[in-house]
């Protein structure tokens, strides 16, 4: 490796051939991008950072399979999704989701949320029902499909749908709870 900073060429090449250096590198590079991932899918730091190690365990262990056909960053991120995937449904057993009172559906108002700080809504994130939690994060921060979801997590896509509507709720009273948000209409 050269004095410059390795690309990420030489980043998987030198993590293919063993190199405990580039093993460091690749790990300082994005551990605390994929650990804010992981915060998002599990209800405490410790339970995020057990998916975070499992999921470089897993980076490590697969990185031959990795086809260069996206960023890294893209490929480590999904790994992570899939590791916290694991850890829910190794707990899923452990915790009910309660349905609450809250209403079926939203009004046509959203909230900004650029009034709240990272913490706050990390936190309200964390405190949802973990089925919830995980339908919440697929959908609104990683992109995937009520379908993609129903099959990620072995539910319809119209219990998606239901469960992501319940946590938009739940979130939006956590939200006015804190304060009076900017509001818009969508």
């Amino acid at each position: 490796m050269t004095a410059n900073p390795p690309t990420e060429a030489e980043l998987i090449d030198g993590c293919l051939r063993g190199r405990s250096l580039a093993q460091k590198l690749l790990y300082d590079k994005y551990a605390g991008k994929m650990m804010a991932v992981c915060l998002r899918y599990a209800q405490t730091t410790f339970e995020a950072e057990d998916v975070l190690q499992e999921g470089f365990v897993t980076v490590f262990r697969t990185l031959a399979s990795f086809r260069r056909e996206c960023p890294l960053e893209f490929w480590i991120r999904r790994i992570m999704i899939n590791a916290a995937l694991r850890q829910h449904r190794r707990n899923a057993s452990l915790v009910a989701v309660s349905d609450g009172d809250y209403p079926a559906t939203l009004a046509s108002e959203e909230f900004t949320l650029s009034n709240y700080n990272f913490q706050e809504l990390l936190a309200m994130v964390q405190e949802l029902a973990p089925r919830y939690r995980m339908v919440f994060n697929l959908y609104a921060i990683e992109g995937y499909t009520h379908k993609e979801i129903g099959e990620l997590l072995g539910i319809t896509e119209g219990t998606s749908k239901s469960q992501y509507s319940r946590a938009r709720v739940i979130l939006q009273s956590k939200l006015e709870r804190l304060g009076t948000p900017t509001r818009h209409v969508s």
